[in-house]
């Protein structure tokens, strides 16, 4: 992971895994950034990202940290690859009620067949609102 810019084709890769994600575009999430072993995604709160009580529902910010960790490894994959996570643990540690939501992934370790991968979610005031730690399997398309 030593590489810190993205190749033409690891940007090209990128770009077809967010536009084959319906459910990103639900969500409205935006990839800011992507290094191989990173990623920065964010979404705009709005009200049908909410739970009954005015905050964003906890599915969403597990969407937000899974989608982040899964751009941080796309880069990381052979061309014949591809990941699914396996485990996802995640730590809510203060409620999100408005604005940008933003989620940094990083690749802890990136096996044969296992990546490790940990995101961090801040509010809009650079506040730690969540934390997730997530295990992808890699394995062959062929």
């Amino acid at each position: 992971m030593s590489q810190t810019e993205l190749s033409p084709a690891q940007r090209a890769r990128l770009v077809r895994a967010m536009e084959r994600v319906p459910f990103a575009r639900l969500l409205d999430l935006q990839l800011e950034a992507a290094t191989p072993g990173q990623a920065v995604m964010s979404l705009q709160i709005r009200d049908e990202l909410r739970q009954n009580l005015g905050v964003v529902h906890g599915g969403v910010t597990a969407s937000l940290i899974d989608s982040a960790a899964a751009m941080a490894i796309v880069p990381l994959l052979a061309e014949d690859e591809s990941a699914t996570t396996v485990d996802l643990t995640i730590n809510y540690l203060r409620p999100l009620r408005s604005g940008k939501v933003t989620a940094t992934a990083r690749v802890l370790r990136a096996g044969k067949r296992i990546i490790a991968v940990t995101a961090d979610v801040e509010d809009e005031a650079g506040d730690l609102a969540a934390t997730g730690l997530t295990t992808y399997l890699r394995f062959s398309q062929k």
